[in-house]
């Protein structure tokens, strides 16, 4: 009998080695390559090798699908971040820090899919029945049609689903539980995790229902396990939440089927988790109009506008190189402000240090908060307050131009329906469609400074 062989593999980016080395080369990371071996797995052994392939049906593009392609939940929020429902076949992987809220997303997705008619099938890897069913009580949803199994064996999984007839929804919590006979190596693995969500992927292709992994996240934030199955699944959502906030955001970081800059709001509360139809009041629920250094930013996140408050605290610094310290934004984005504020506008911050927050603990990937990042900066450098009814957005380039960016109208139309009167934006946005709100444009951010500093003086004659 051949001696199996032995690899090692990275259990961090999934890398093959010869031999064991306290770091990777492909990934960076340290004391992540574990031992395994490669009979049984993915296409190890002998008899796999003599296999031969089958032919498979050749089918027309142009057809008429039995079903509707779409599942829809009943969860607007989840409906939203998954462009519009739950795809039938399709594998969905979802990740969150421990204690986001997942089990409690997908239990209630779960139950408002049974209450609509839909066949389901909780997976639970992690916890027993009775477990389970004591958080369906918290939920409300024990009343419901969904189909419970505690196992962590794929090949028991794949027979039970077999024979239970093919359900409309399988929810499988945790694909680092799983565990397949064809692997020799622990469950958690990069092989084990690897032949698990292949296998249930298979699964879902073959027989139409949709399946929904869930994944735990690395200190990083990132879904452990090997890259891989990110690009294994069709769609990966993050479900993300700051311990302090009571709100959570599902975000959509890859879908096959829809776009991939969406996301859903929840406010987690005692009986769950409750949609957010307008997430701007809630960012904005808890705002000082009084308050210096604090500017208001019409943002979009895919096809939804939100508005945030972003606030800045400029001090004096007693360092030789002072603190620039951000909270939910680019860091490198706010050095490049920083460095046009001082180069093109005259603004001296580089002996005072400067702290950085987006309320509410919402996270800002867009550049159009640009402008909105330097007022704050200049009204907390000036000890002036920016008008309560304003909003800014716009993109500044290292010339110091304001530059435009899509989809203005969105904004300006939230903030007219939040109760915001004025709005100051680039130059060439300002010429859009008359609406209730006052567009102020700016060409450059000297401009805006100004402006801010003219505010400033007009304040301090009243006083």
């Amino acid at each position: 009998m051949a001696k199996p062989k032995i690899t090692f593999i990275c259990q961090a980016c999934g890398a093959v080695y010869n031999r064991w080395q306290g770091k990777c080369d492909a990934c960076g990371e340290w004391n992540t390559i574990v031992e395994e071996s490669s009979a049984g797995g993915v296409a190890g052994g002998p008899q796999r090798s003599r296999r031969k392939g089958r032919p498979s049906a050749l089918l027309p593009l142009a057809g008429e699908n039995e079903e509707a392609p779409r599942i829809a939940s009943g969860i607007a929020e989840l409906d939203r971040a998954t462009g519009g429902g739950i795809v039938r076949g399709s594998a969905i992987l979802i990740g969150g820090d421990p204690g986001i809220g997942k089990s409690t997303l997908l239990m209630q997705a779960a139950s408002a899919l049974a209450r609509r008619g839909a066949k389901v099938i909780y997976v639970s890897g992690e916890e027993a029945v009775a477990q389970v069913r004591l958080r369906a009580e918290r939920l409300k949803a024990a009343d419901t049609s969904v189909q419970l199994m505690a196992e962590t064996n794929v090949e028991d999984i794949l027979a039970t689903l077999a024979d239970a007839g093919r359900p409309d929804l399988v929810v499988v919590d945790s694909i680092q539980t799983l565990w397949s006979d064809t692997a020799e190596s622990a469950p958690g693995t990069v092989t084990q995790v690897r032949t698990g969500a292949q296998a249930l992927i298979r699964f879902a292709k073959a027989s139409g229902a949709a399946v929904v992994l869930v994944g735990h996240v690395t200190k990083e934030g990132q879904i452990a396990g090997p890259r891989v199955v990110e690009h294994m699944v069709d769609a990966v959502l993050y479900f993300e939440g700051e311990g302090g906030h009571h709100y959570r955001i599902l975000r959509t970081v890859k879908n096959r089927f829809g776009p991939t800059d969406e996301i859903g709001v929840f406010e987690m509360g005692d009986t769950g988790l409750r949609e957010v139809a307008n997430p701007s009041e809630l960012f904005l629920g808890e705002r000082n109009d009084k308050a210096p250094g604090a500017a208001v930013f019409a943002g979009m996140e895919g096809t939804r506008p939100v508005l945030v408050e972003i606030q800045a605290l400029v001090a004096p610094s007693s360092l030789g190189t002072p603190r620039r310290a951000v909270v939910g934004w680019d860091s490198a984005r706010l050095a490049m402000v920083l460095a046009v504020l001082e180069a093109r506008c005259g603004v001296r911050l580089g002996s005072h240090d400067v702290y950085l927050n987006v309320a509410g603990g919402f996270r800002i990937s867009e550049p159009a908060a640009d402008l909105a990042v330097a007022a704050a900066l200049v009204s907390s450098l000036s000890g002036a307050a920016l008008p309560a009814d304003s909003v800014y957005f716009g993109e500044v380039s290292l010339s110091g131009a304001a530059r435009p960016v899509a989809h203005a109208v969105q904004r300006l139309r939230e903030a007219e329906k939040l109760g915001f009167s004025a709005a100051t934006v680039p130059s060439a946005s300002a010429d859009l469609p008359k609406s209730g709100i006052s567009v102020r444009a700016v060409e450059t951010l000297g401009d805006l400074v100004a402006h801010i500093a003219a505010g400033s003086a007009s304040l301090s004659e009243e006083d």
